[in-house]
């Protein structure tokens, strides 16, 4: 063999070792390779946890969300804060309220989001639909987002005339550029082909796509697929609308969920696309459902389960367990610390964050379970926010009133003599609300020395 031959056997063999080892370095459980997976994270507008039929609920339809929900996970037991800005701020930042919300419509610039760190692991972010976190041009990219489509960011609901300007004829930002429509569009439609975009000129890469939506929120008007739509209608100048015609935008925020879970298929992407669909409250308060054959009063903006209790389905084909149906406690801090786990990023030690991640459970397995939740709200930030600490039955307020909530969901009747076992569940609660005796409100209180238990 010559010199030559012999640096061309020698490069032959470290080439060959550098790819077996990369191959091996990329090897997953069940010996399929591993990527980071696509993250879409789909949250409804004041839709509560009885308006999904995988839940129980049978006063909408909504087929993809259900088919969505049977072949993958659904919870039974998701917690949000009672409102937009509260529930925003704490699922994007992984943060409970009481240490990090300063006022309704901001997020505060120093705050750290899963966009950020995912940002960081090497993923394209965008962020379409309805925004409320703050007036600057450049807030959703400050945020972690590389592109944006929003309704509400540096303008306000309502143009000159008093119309709002989220559905028809939508007047949006795209990249902190405004962008009125005015030949029919739908502003639903405009935000969810935003999305399919992305995923289209970032499918050779991971993405992360944040899809806060515009449906359902009042007022309450006709979608394109209503009889009564009409193309050039310039927008209510009523906030709440008809509430008749919420089953029609029920209907059309499941349609769009389907608009993106098809341009996956056609894509070939579902296969390592985690999607997560939730909502940021509870159904506003003059619509009225049916779950499991009860009537269910939207409680948006109470504490209640009625304000708090929303969907969370969670589909990853080939590795969500089907059909899988779960009464582990989660709230909104989890969501940051279960997209970073998916994507392999690092949540830093000095977040101090509060959520606790769910993947393990999205892959068949027992994971970490909570024993409890906590909420503290106040609309308006400021430190006269109102508390309780939670599990699947029991609620414990900070004013000592202590419900059955399994049994009394609109807490009419707090226990006076609760029996021994919901004696220890109380004071379980009252350990997880003593961990934010303390916790300064607002930005900058990382210090809190939270017991990780929960």
């Amino acid at each position: 063999m010559t010199t030559i031959d012999r640096r061309d056997f020698i490069k032959a063999t470290v080439a060959l070792v550098a790819s077996v080892a990369l191959l091996q370095s990329l090897l997953a459980e069940g010996g399929k390779p591993t990527s980071k997976p696509n993250i879409i994270l789909i949250m409804a507008d004041d839709l509560g946890y009885e308006c999904i039929g995988a839940n129980g609920g049978t006063s909408y339809k909504t087929p993809v969300l259900d088919r969505l929900a049977g072949t993958g996970v659904r919870f039974e037991h998701c917690y949000s804060l009672p409102l937009c800005t509260p529930s925003r701020v704490q699922i994007m930042t992984g943060i409970y309220n009481v240490r990090n919300y300063t006022k309704f419509g901001v997020l505060d610039r120093g705050e750290t989001t899963f966009a950020h760190l995912l940002k960081k692991r090497g993923y394209a972010t965008c962020i379409a639909g309805k925004w409320q976190l703050g007036k600057q041009p450049d807030s959703p990219q400050h945020f972690g987002f590389d592109e944006s489509c929003l309704w509400q960011h540096t303008r306000g609901r309502t143009d000159a005339a008093g119309h709002d300007t989220r559905y028809s004829n939508p007047r949006l930002e795209v990249n902190g550029r405004t962008v009125d429509y005015t030949n029919g569009e739908y502003g639903p439609d405009v935000v969810s082909d935003f999305i399919c975009d992305f995923i289209e000129r970032n499918k050779d890469r991971p993405f992360l796509a944040y899809y806060p939506m515009i449906l359902t929120h009042c007022p309450f008007v006709p979608t394109p697929d209503s009889q009564d739509w009409n193309p050039g209608w310039e927008g209510s100048k009523s906030y709440k609308g008809n509430a008749k015609y919420f089953g029609d935008m029920v209907a059309y925020m499941d349609k769009m969920i389907g608009k993106i879970t098809a341009k996956l298929d056609a894509l070939g992407l579902r296969d390592n696309t985690l999607i997560l669909f939730t909502g940021d409250n509870g159904t506003d308060k003059p619509v009225v459902s049916e779950l499991e054959g009860r009537k269910v009063a939207g409680g948006k903006g109470s504490m209640t389960d009625a304000g708090t209790r929303v969907p969370l389905i969670a589909n990853w084909r080939g590795t969500t367990p089907k059909g899988r149906v779960l009464s582990d406690l989660v709230d909104f801090s989890d969501v940051l610390p279960t997209l970073c786990e998916a994507a392999g990023a690092t949540v830093p030690r000095a977040l101090s964050i509060d959520g606790r991640s769910f993947l393990p459970q999205l892959q068949g397995k027992e994971g970490n379970p909570r024993e409890w939740i906590y909420c503290w709200y106040s609309r308006n930030g400021g430190p006269n926010g109102r508390e309780w600490a939670r599990n699947q039955r029991y609620k414990l307020y900070r004013t000592g009133k202590f419900y059955d909530v399994m049994n009394d969901p609109l807490e009419q009747k707090p226990l006076v003599n609760p029996s021994p076992e919901a004696r220890h569940i109380c004071d379980l609660l009252q350990s997880a609300l003593d961990q934010y005796r303390h916790a300064d409100i607002g930005v900058g209180s990382r210090t809190i020395a939270n017991d990780r238990s929960h």
